[in-house]
């Protein structure tokens, strides 16, 4: 997929990873002349809540459904096998305007079924491939995205808030990540930060650049509680900081 960019967000759980990857979706989908995707690859599924898609099917839906058909020896063939995933994949994305959502779902169940599962993954790499721009929402480890969605993430994102925990945790995934993903981009964010101070701390890793800081923000917590989607914020400190970020995530 040349030329598409690939945004994984990863982090401590907690950190706002989530509505970061939600504002940048908002701020990228806003050029009609580009199309976003936007992954969901936690579980909880929140990035769909945060963008108020709603999800028909889930990626882990299809894969167990195939490996039913697959125990009941009523797969098929190889081919006959690759098109059907591939039109279940396709016919699971949700569609606002240019911007497109795929949620992975759950955590792979028991089992290798490694033909389904690599079928997916390369499926998933190929229909990122029709897009400008593909935004991941992950779990708060690395490997499940390298494993898991694709192999060719070109921009980590590693969020944080201000506590030594967070950025320790960012420092240790932007280390394994070096070995599990291709050579990539690396941006660390600093979240929530209430005091210009917090952005100061001794415990920032010297090795990744940082693209910024996203103040703490009422409005993105109002959203939460209240189940809005972000995409019909106007406007609000967090979002408004995203976007003076943005340059610095997207040069290359």
């Amino acid at each position: 997929m040349p030329g598409t960019r690939v945004f994984a967000f990863c982090g401590k759980g907690g950190v706002g990873k989530t509505a970061l990857s939600a504002c940048l979706a908002r701020l990228l989908s806003a050029d009609p002349t580009r199309k976003v995707l936007a992954v969901d690859a936690d579980p909880a599924m929140g990035l769909a809540d945060a963008l108020g898609m709603a999800v028909s099917t889930t990626v882990d839906e299809i894969r167990t459904g195939f490996i039913g058909e697959v125990k009941a020896g009523h797969s098929g063939t190889r081919d006959e096998v690759r098109a059907r995933l591939d039109y279940a994949v396709f016919s699971a994305l949700a569609e606002r305007d240019n911007l497109a959502f795929l949620a992975v779902g759950r955590p792979e169940t028991e089992g290798c079924y490694c033909q389904v599962n690599e079928f997916l993954k390369e499926i998933i790499a190929s229909l990122a491939g029709h897009f400008d721009w593909v935004i991941i929402d992950g779990e708060a480890g690395i490997e499940q995205i390298s494993r898991r969605v694709m192999e060719r993430v070109t921009d980590l994102v590693l969020v944080s808030d201000p506590s030594a925990r967070g950025l320790r945790v960012a420092a240790t995934l932007g280390q394994v990540a070096d070995t599990l993903l291709p050579p990539h981009r690396a941006h660390l964010i600093l979240n929530r930060v209430a005091d210009p101070q917090e952005a100061r701390d001794p415990h920032l890793p010297q090795t990744i650049p940082l693209a910024g800081r996203v103040a703490e923000d009422p409005l993105l917590r109002r959203c939460d509680i209240r189940g809005e989607s972000l995409l019909n914020l106007s406007a609000s400190p967090a979002l408004e900081a995203v976007k003076a970020l943005l340059p610095r995530l997207l040069e290359k």
